[in-house]
């Protein structure tokens, strides 16, 4: 039996992830964020995800290593002689794209939920402000939870893991006004490919965020190089 309404997030310390950190604070779970360190080109995400959960005080933050898709590479973000793109690619997947990664976080989450008796796992994938990735679409979401409540105990006797990704279907302008409703503190966040101090503003990632900050109508409260 579940006492406690338990919700484990996928933290990676950038904008979306950290937008459903409130969006689950706000629906009433304590917060168990999980963050991955799997040999991306920098460690700023990881240390900014640290600063997102202390925010949020939660009861635990845990970062597992899973140094793995550094080592099969396949990537321009764990594979350095992989350059990484300044400019979109319309139709094509992004040499961005690491393989599986996000059946792979959730597949970890689920185990992790089940064995603190978590009833949702969040992330915040979307599939309309994206660089078109396959693992970021509502099908893959949905496949993955039936996948997880057929391949857990939990899912088997009665208390199935709901993956809830409440930003799938929102534009980039859309999750930010709601993260600035909830107070989410972007000032710690995190987006660029690059890891620098300040945000290099060219790859695609930091252009999909100030793209979404100017339609918002805010100001992104990170430093870049460049703002476009």
């Amino acid at each position: 039996m579940r006492l406690e309404k338990k919700a484990v997030v996928v933290l990676s310390g950038g904008l979306d992830s950290t937008t459903c950190m409130g969006i689950a604070q706000e629906r009433g779970y304590a917060l168990y964020p999980l963050t991955f360190h799997y040999g991306q080109r920098h460690d700023r995400e990881v240390e900014q995800a640290k600063k997102v959960a202390a925010h949020y005080k939660v009861k635990e933050h845990r970062v597992v290593d899973i140094g793995f898709l550094n080592q099969i590479g396949g990537s321009a973000l764990t594979d350095t002689a992989l350059d990484v793109p300044t400019e979109g690619t319309e139709g094509e997947i992004p040499v961005t794209y690491v393989p599986a990664r996000n059946m792979i976080f959730l597949s970890l989450a689920s185990a992790y939920a089940e064995t603190i008796g978590a009833e949702a796992v969040y992330i915040g994938v979307s599939a309309v402000d994206y660089s078109g990735y396959p693992d970021c679409r509502p099908e893959f979401i949905r496949s993955m939870e039936q996948t997880v409540n057929l391949a857990t105990k939990a899912g088997v006797t009665g208390q199935p893991i709901r993956l809830e990704a409440p930003l799938i279907h929102w534009t980039k302008a859309r999750t930010i006004k709601e993260g600035l409703r909830l107070g989410v503190p972007y000032h710690l966040t995190t987006s660029c490919y690059q890891g620098g101090e300040a945000a290099c503003g060219e790859c695609d990632s930091c252009r999909l965020r100030l793209k979404g900050f100017k339609e918002a109508g805010a100001e992104d409260p990170i430093p870049y190089v460049n703002r476009g």
